[in-house]
């Protein structure tokens, strides 16, 4: 089969929106197949800030991994801090499950936490805002 008789049928599919087609001359059999196509989604644009904007305040905790980021220990469970509680150093923030493993986070330096930045089963970057503590 040749490449202009290929072109006529992807055209037909794309005018039948058909997701495959299988064509038989002789002893040959073509079979084409496409994906379905997306719907266009609307497009919104935000205009930028002229300023660059200023890191909140308070000592942000970032990730140290790329991960998927967990604020209680198991589905069901509370989670380790919310806003407004008070921690002190060594205790666990959250987990992060980076390769299989799970790793507790845990706060530096006593404080409150003014903000939870991430949200539960959220992939994060290595350097991510996870929480801001205040004081």
């Amino acid at each position: 089969m040749d490449e202009a008789n290929i072109r006529k049928y992807a055209k037909l599919m794309r005018e039948l929106e058909l997701t495959g087609l299988e064509i038989t001359e002789g002893d040959t059999v073509v079979r084409l197949e496409r994906g379905a196509v997306p719907a266009a989604a609307p497009v919104r644009t935000v205009p930028l800030p002229e300023t660059p904007a200023k890191e909140p305040a308070g000592d942000v905790i970032r990730s140290p991994m790329v991960g998927v980021f967990y604020a209680a220990p198991a589905e069901n469970a509370a989670p380790y801090v919310a806003v407004g509680d008070r921690v002190k150093a060594g205790d666990t923030l959250c987990i992060i499950e980076a390769m299989k493993l799970m790793n507790e986070i845990t706060a530096e330096k006593d404080g409150v936490i003014a903000e939870v930045c991430a949200g539960n089963g959220q992939v994060v970057e290595y350097g991510t805002a996870l929480f801001r503590m205040e004081g």
